[in-house]
């Protein structure tokens, strides 16, 4: 006969079941993230509103009951059903590319009863299930299974690519190479998979080193392309499982000759004059201060005038005078710099290092390879994200578009980081089930 006393604990225990293995460390720091966030949105928009910052808390919340109604979900289901994703993020894809709303010199956003919405983001989910579905059946450990992946991938990327979105197709190109390392890749395959987009960078680099701004109008022959060439051709004869070794040699080398001049190519023809302003300045913002120039040089002042303790919540000059453009997206992190220095900086950052952290124990402890690879992917995309954002908004990283994640506004981003945490979690609630007694 049960005790009276074990009645609440046995009600306790039904109610809390469906998320008894959640990991609760790893679902309330993005939520408290989310939260500073629109706090420091709030202090950029406070003399000159650009957006309705509320609607960053508001989107954060209903991220966060779709993540907890996907933490009950069981993630082994996404297996199923990955090809009819993989279909869905394609076509989704495509409708942008037909009639979807222009804005910047970009055509990434679909209007859906009157919201803007950006199926790039989401893109990303849609590959992170469908790279994991095929590297669980098929590891990543031969040549075959790497360039099944990467054909698979190129629709999609190609798509993204073409909008022009070119951060998110970096972001696509973290996830592959995040997913492939950890599905038992060759590490030198995948030296040998980014070394076309360094050969790219080499190639165009003028020699002798005389201006801070190559203008890329003719091929280019640089010796450090072609040493970098020749380094690739050492990492092909080592690593390719070729009988003949020359063979790889000769092919990895090629392959970096080849990209360093379709970079070249890609600068004279395909980038549009904004995303070539954003590169170039990133080696001098001073060669273009009031132009390309103006919103690196802004945000480090911001960050710099923050000093250790920073001037306090609505009260960063810079901030509070609008002098740093776009800094309710893409440079939030120069706010935080500027009103809480230093330390809050740090403290934003432990909190994404804790984040990450929780990702990685999620990944090792998975039940199975597909529910591993789900969390890799989430950890690949956040990271590089996250690395990208603060480089740019500090001058180490070209000004490339790509949010902070929780923190920076955007809704469809939003969303798309709190479904990719409820799908982890769903990784984490469907581990070994502990006994409760």
């Amino acid at each position: 006969m049960l005790l009276k006393s074990s009645l609440p604990k046995i009600r306790w225990q039904y109610w809390v079941k469906p998320w008894q293995q959640v990991d609760w460390i790893l679902f309330c720091l993005p939520v408290a993230v989310s939260m500073f966030g629109g706090l420091m949105i709030l202090s950029t928009e406070l003399k000159q509103p650009v957006t309705d910052w509320w609607w960053h808390w508001l989107v954060a919340i209903i991220g966060s009951i779709i993540a907890l109604l996907l933490a009950r979900y069981h993630y082994e289901n996404l297996m199923r059903f990955h090809w009819i994703t993989y279909a869905l993020t394609n076509f989704s894809l495509m409708i942008v590319m037909i009639a979807g709303t222009s804005a910047k010199g970009a055509q990434r956003w679909i209007s859906i009863f009157g919201f803007n919405v950006q199926p790039s983001e989401f893109a990303k989910i849609g590959m992170i299930i469908t790279l994991a579905a095929l590297l669980h059946r098929r590891t990543a450990s031969t040549l075959e299974s790497v360039f099944r992946v990467l054909a698979i991938t190129a629709i999609p990327w190609g798509l993204i690519f073409l909008q022009p979105d070119l951060a998110t197709s970096l972001v696509f190109g973290a996830i592959l190479l995040g997913m492939l390392y950890w599905a038992n890749a060759n590490p030198g395959w995948l030296i040998l998979l980014i070394s076309p987009v360094m050969s790219a960078i080499l190639f165009s680099i003028p020699w002798p080193l005389s201006e801070p701004i190559n203008l890329l109008k003719e091929l280019s022959f640089s010796p450090l392309g072609l040493a970098w060439a020749g380094a690739m051709g050492i990492v092909g004869w080592q690593t390719l499982p070729w009988r003949r070794f020359y063979i790889g040699a000769l092919a990895s080398s090629a392959l970096n000759m080849l990209g360093g001049e379709l970079g070249v190519f890609a600068w004279n023809h395909v980038l549009k004059e904004y995303q070539k302003d954003r590169l170039s300045v990133f080696i001098n913002p001073e060669h273009d201060p009031l132009g390309a120039g103006y919103h690196l040089i802004q945000s480090r002042i911001a960050i710099g005038a923050g000093g250790i303790w920073g001037w306090g919540l609505f009260k960063g000059p810079m901030t509070q005078l609008n002098f740093v453009p776009e800094q309710h997206t893409d440079f939030i992190f120069s706010a935080v710099g500027e009103e809480f220095g230093f330390v809050g900086c740090l403290i934003v950052l432990f909190c994404f290092c804790l984040i990450c952290f929780r990702l990685l124990h999620v990944a090792q402890t998975a039940k199975d390879n597909f529910g591993s690879l789900l969390a890799i992917g989430v950890l690949s995309m956040i990271v590089f994200q996250l690395i990208v954002n603060v480089g740019m908004t500090v001058g180490l990283a070209p000004v490339a578009g790509i949010p902070l994640p929780w923190m920076s506004y955007g809704r469809s981003a939003m969303l798309t980081n709190f479904i990719a945490l409820g799908i982890v979690e769903s990784v984490a609630n469907f581990r070994q089930r502990q006994k409760y007694y």
